[in-house]
């Protein structure tokens, strides 16, 4: 039987990689992200079993939605990856007023309530993988990471909570924890290619956790550029 996988945050980026990696494992997948309509084209490339839709993670009727769409269409997904996120710079003292709520909406609230309309049929299965596609910014606070920093801490607070939850129904739940990973976002920078981890290298690493043996679940996994953090 054909596997799904669940990604949000789809279209680019580490979503992307972790879009083609799992396709490339003959999985059907379930997509989405904010902008579709220029990825399209794209999509139809990973093969007819996969479903790309435009959702505002940030807005939990959508995400109810998309979640609807994804078990009428696929049934239960086998792997939930909550990829969605966005980066806003400042400090928690004078960044500007409504940054935390905002980030919260998407980097933490869009995974917490994309899980509670997911988790249920994993349970009545008794099997599935969860992946949090959070930051090392969630490890260790830095300089003008402010609310986002805060939302990463929180993204390890719902996975370890989940992994609790979920140890008698034999899901997995492993928080994934990146370092500098080059994708549009540093785009620009001045900074060598040299300094960054490739989005594809995170998605093989997911990969190969997803890949392990039933008993065994990776619950953390950190990846850092090999000079260090910028």
């Amino acid at each position: 039987m054909v596997k799904t996988a669940l990604i949000t945050g789809a279209t680019r980026g580490i979503g992307k990689a972790l879009a083609e990696k799992f396709a490339a494992e003959g999985f059907q997948l379930a997509l989405c992200a904010r902008n579709v309509e220029a990825h399209q084209a794209w999509a139809k490339q990973l093969g007819s079993h996969t479903l790309l839709l435009a959702c505002d993670v940030s807005n939990t009727a959508n995400i109810k939605a998309f979640a609807a769409k994804v078990l009428q269409d696929f049934g239960c997904p086998d792997v939930l990856i909550n990829n969605a996120g966005i980066f806003l710079p400042g400090q928690v003292h004078d960044e500007p007023e409504g940054t935390l709520e905002k980030l919260m909406a998407v980097n933490l609230y869009s995974a917490y309530h994309l899980c509670r309309e997911i988790v249920p049929c994993m349970k009545e299965r008794r099997r599935g993988h969860i992946f949090n596609i959070s930051s090392v910014a969630g490890l260790r606070a830095y300089p003008n990471g402010g609310s986002y920093s805060i939302t990463k801490f929180a993204m390890q607070g719902l996975s370890r909570a989940l992994r609790e939850e979920l140890k008698p129904y034999n899901i997995r739940v492993t928080n994934v924890v990146p370092g500098a990973t080059y994708t549009d976002s540093w785009s620009g920078t001045d900074l060598p290619h040299s300094r960054f981890m490739t989005a594809e290298d995170i998605a093989r690493c997911v990969w190969d956790a997803y890949s392990l043996s039933p008993n065994t679940v990776v619950e953390e996994i950190v990846l850092r550029p090999q000079l260090g953090d910028i």
